[in-house]
């Protein structure tokens, strides 16, 4: 499974509770990205997951769903990515409700279709915030806890999260320094090509979630964008 992830650059999330229609869907899919995540912070249900894999699945592109709801979890993705909360309020949203799928699905889990990720929420006003209780802190704070994700618990993702808000990118350069095995996925506040390149030239992999509801056309142009700096780099 991290072989999945290990090349991909760009993603678009893709929220079930909100509306895209079926040309905004189109473009998307065959923009280039390299998968779609699917997923959101409230509303999500598994009748409005399984409508939305459903349309996704005309395309050849890989999708993904990033685990919020159990009772929302759909057979059919390409890859179950399962957050853990670490800057969380409580630890329920850090192995404790993990904990509780097992217990309950465990004989029915596809193990190998699982992979956690290392959230760090660092907008204090998003909903994924508010939540779970996710405490703000300082640029040194940060790179703790991605090492302890990345040296201490060897997750495959650390997800630096800012959730519709420009992130400090020179908060995240230090972070992504600090890693050694883990790929760094950030994501808030990318909507445009100048918004995509800023972001990709410090983490691996950027995520393009609310500007596809808020300006579809230029969030397309972020494929190209993120591409072209990551070739630069090579």
């Amino acid at each position: 499974m991290k072989q999945m992830i290990a090349s991909w650059q760009h993603i678009f999330k893709l929220d079930p509770d909100r509306d895209l229609d079926d040309q905004g869907l189109e473009a998307v899919c065959l923009s280039g990205t390299d998968a779609i995540m699917i997923g959101g912070s409230s509303g999500v249900t598994y009748d409005n997951t399984v409508e939305l894999l459903a349309r996704v699945r005309r395309f050849e592109v890989p999708c993904v769903l990033e685990v919020s709801e159990l009772a929302a979890v759909v057979p059919g993705f390409d890859l179950y990515l399962i957050p853990m909360v670490l800057n969380a309020g409580h630890p329920d949203w850090i192995v404790g409700q993990q904990a509780r799928a097992v217990e309950r699905y465990g004989y029915m889990i596809p193990w190998e279709q699982l992979m956690p990720e290392g959230y760090i929420v660092l907008n204090p006003d998003a909903t994924v915030a508010r939540l779970t209780g996710a405490t703000a802190l300082e640029s040194s704070e940060a790179q703790a806890y991605a090492q302890v994700a990345d040296r201490l618990l060897h997750l495959p993702i650390v997800y630096l999260e800012y959730s519709g808000q420009w992130g400090d990118l020179e908060l995240v350069k230090e972070v992504r320094r600090t890693l050694e095995q883990a790929r760094l996925f950030y994501g808030g506040g990318i909507v445009d090509s100048q918004t995509a390149r800023l972001a990709a030239a410090v983490a691996d992999t950027i995520i393009v979630g609310n500007g596809v509801y808020n300006d579809l056309e230029r969030a397309l142009e972020t494929v190209t964008a993120v591409h072209e700096v990551k070739t630069l780099r090579l």
